[in-house]
């Protein structure tokens, strides 16, 4: 057993930051090195009982104190690994302040995500196009070890996946890699997520009379997610229609999507293209032609995947399941924390 490493989370008052604490609590790898927990809070010391009430469990989670936010004591506890569970705006602010400062960041925001410009666009950051954000940005790994677990094992700053971006890009990328699409035809992502995706502060969209007893489409052609899905699977806009909607329940993913093949395809062939791609990838659960529902993954952080292949040969439909606060979100996060130090991927996480 390696040394015990000392993380911090910074944004523990929303729903990932609760997720974070709750794994790093009981990581093996971090017995005897409790999560640093900040935030803006005051009085200093307000036990995290008091925030996320059902935290309170025998490891001693809820007797944590979130303390306000200093460098100084991020320094005075020696905190090697820090966790941004903050809005993209002070993600952009706190990133380069910490990795001058010698800590290794994982951004669970969107702040770093996107390499191209364009596709940053659609987040207007204030400080686009200066040398500090620019030097950031170069530094960024974009966190998905199912794709660049090499890169992440060295990186000092790891841009966690999108929620939704996470279940469509593990969807597709095995198919993509291999060459076996027909992108002219188009490939089309209709996905689905429950209120929490939206964080916690209530909105008119997320408030109980709408979201209840509803299903409604949203940011159609315009999702923030949309940029890595282009960067991550390297195709063109034209060729990804993704739609995402809102369930009426409080967490968990289920995108659906429909690809047609370059060539006919035998339900064998596909079965190998992903049992391949996914061979070391413990956080996937690949279904075969068994389709994934949100009840198998929610509340784990499992990302599941299953298909079925059309009788004609050249059409596929895929489904992507997660929950999205978990493998979407704070379980990715401790995925990538696992990868950089080395440990087992799945280590605190099954």
């Amino acid at each position: 057993m390696s040394k015990a490493v000392q993380t911090a989370v910074l944004g523990i008052t929303g729903y990932s930051g609760a997720e974070l604490a709750r794994l790093l609590v009981r990581h093996p790898r971090l017995a005897g090195k409790s999560p640093v927990l900040v935030g803006r809070v005051e009085p200093a010391g307000v036990p995290l009982s008091e925030i996320h009430p059902q935290l309170i469990d025998s490891h001693g989670t809820g007797s944590l104190c979130v303390q306000p936010f200093s460098w100084e004591l991020l320094a005075d506890r020696e905190v090697e690994f820090l966790f941004l569970a903050t809005p993209h705006e002070l993600s952009r602010e706190l990133a380069p302040e910490a990795r001058k400062r010698g800590l290794r960041v994982i951004d669970l925001s969107g702040a770093w995500r996107l390499q191209e410009t364009k596709h940053r666009a659609v987040y207007g950051f204030e400080d686009e196009g200066s040398v500090a954000a620019l030097q950031t940005q170069a530094e960024a790994i974009y966190g998905m070890p199912e794709l660049h677990r090499t890169e992440i094992r060295r990186a000092n700053l790891v841009a966690n996946p999108g929620c939704y971006a996470t279940s469509v890009i593990l969807a597709l990328k095995p198919l993509i890699s291999a060459e076996l699409l027909d992108l002219n035809h188009g490939v089309v992502c209709d996905a689905k997520s429950g209120v929490s995706g939206a964080g916690k502060s209530p909105t008119a969209k997320t408030h109980f009379m709408f979201a209840a007893d509803n299903l409604s489409a949203y940011a159609v052609f315009t999702h923030r997610h949309t940029g890595e899905l282009l960067e991550q699977l390297d195709i063109g806009s034209n060729n990804l229609t993704f739609t995402p909607h809102l369930l009426p329940i409080p967490r968990g993913i289920l995108s659906t999507i429909y690809v047609r093949f370059a060539h006919r395809q035998t339900t064998e062939a596909i079965e190998a293209c992903y049992r391949k791609f996914f061979n070391n990838s413990p956080m996937v659960r690949f279904t075969g032609t068994r389709l994934p529902q949100i009840q198998d993954s929610v509340r784990t952080c499992y990302a599941d995947i299953g298909f079925n292949l059309a009788k004609d040969g050249h059409r596929a439909v895929i489904v992507s399941c997660l929950d999205n606060l978990l493998k979407g979100a704070a379980g990715q996060a401790v995925q990538n924390l696992n990868v950089m130090n080395g440990w087992g991927e799945a280590e605190g996480l099954e």
